[in-house]
């Protein structure tokens, strides 16, 4: 694994760090996620209680995790607002990731826009919210409308340039659209889905970024809940009917059940390595080299306390190689 040489020490756990691509950013490898925090929106996860995320975000930097990844739509506003008022009660300042390109109409429903003069005015937006000068890494959410990524990708380098964010990446592109921008400026960074239920950028944009020394920060690792062993038919019956969980694949089926049968076998191996089952999904996406980072999303300060110790965690090949059987049985079930 590409780790610095110094990592830090916290409670007896080495909190480990990657490098994000050709920038001098150094990722703890696991980073506190807000969008649940959010509270109700078109994707929204149902309620949340606003003290419970302030704890949370006060938990992860106190836990030793360096950064922390936002959106001005999670929530419509309110999980930056929640990040800006949690720094505001800590000295520890934290890597601040946030993003652009989606933003909301009254009824709290996203809206897809790279115009440059809407990027720029989402920037000043953010950098008020947050309560901070300067964004670490700013990332355009979705490549949506995608004949407007140059001109959104000019406009972000036009705000590196000014010093109103320091580093810019994409979220949810392809290499094609990578190699696009790249024309403009540098991509700092990629945000792509990876989880065992998820494997795509293992086709191909795992092996461009590391060709061309562009970090991965990679989201969803626990598939929003799957892979962490706590849900049932019961638990998802019981979701909250805005949690926007309902309505994605995974949680119909046949995915749903294959799922659930999943976690079951890879119970044992979690047991064995004295882990919880998010830990081994979250560490599993950390076994790769190409991936310099996982964001972890918390809603309250127990999860990220449980989660955050799988930046430690290393598998054995052993280990990966019965994992690896365990989800090509669950595709077999899916294509019946």
């Amino acid at each position: 694994m590409l780790l610095t040489q110094k990592p830090e020490l916290f409670e007896g756990l080495i909190v480990q760090k990657r490098k994000l691509g050709y920038t001098d950013l150094e990722l703890t490898t696991v980073g506190l996620g807000t969008w649940a925090m959010g509270g109700p929106w078109q994707f929204g996860w149902g309620p949340q209680d606003d003290g419970e995320a302030i704890a949370a975000i006060l938990t992860a930097l106190e836990k030793g995790i360096n950064w922390i990844d936002t959106a001005p739509v999670y929530g419509c506003g309110h999980s930056e607002e929640l990040v800006g008022q949690a720094l505001k009660q800590t000295a520890i300042k934290p890597i601040i990731a946030t993003k652009c390109g989606l933003l909301w109409n009254q009824k709290r429903e996203k809206v897809s826009c790279l115009k440059p003069h809407s990027i720029r005015d989402e920037c000043h937006a953010s950098l008020k919210r947050l309560g901070v000068e300067l964004i670490d890494l700013y990332q355009m959410h979705r490549p949506e409308p995608e004949e407007d990524i140059e001109k959104a990708w000019e406009e972000m380098a036009k705000l590196a340039q000014e010093a109103k964010v320091r580093y810019i990446g994409v979220s949810n592109f392809n290499v094609e659209q990578i190699k696009r921008i790249r024309k403009i400026a540098p991509v700092a960074s990629l945000q792509p889905p990876y989880s065992m239920l998820h494997r795509e950028v293992e086709d191909e944009l795992l092996n461009y970024c590391a060709e061309n020394n562009i970090g991965v920060v990679v989201y969803s690792p626990m598939c929003r809940g799957l892979l962490t062993g706590k849900f049932s038919q019961e638990r998802l019956a019981g979701l909250p009917l805005d949690d926007h969980r309902r309505r994605k694949p995974d949680f119909h089926e046949p995915r749903f059940n294959a799922t659930l049968h999943l976690v079951d076998k890879l119970r044992p191996i979690a047991e064995r390595n004295n882990i919880t089952l998010a830990q081994l999904a979250i560490s599993w996406v950390l076994r790769r080299s190409e991936v310099t980072a996982a964001i972890v999303g918390a809603r309250r300060p127990q999860q990220i306390a449980e989660t955050y110790v799988a930046s430690d965690l290393e598998l054995s090949s052993e280990d990966i190689e019965q994992i690896e059987q365990f989800l090509s049985e669950r595709l077999e079930k899916i294509r019946r």
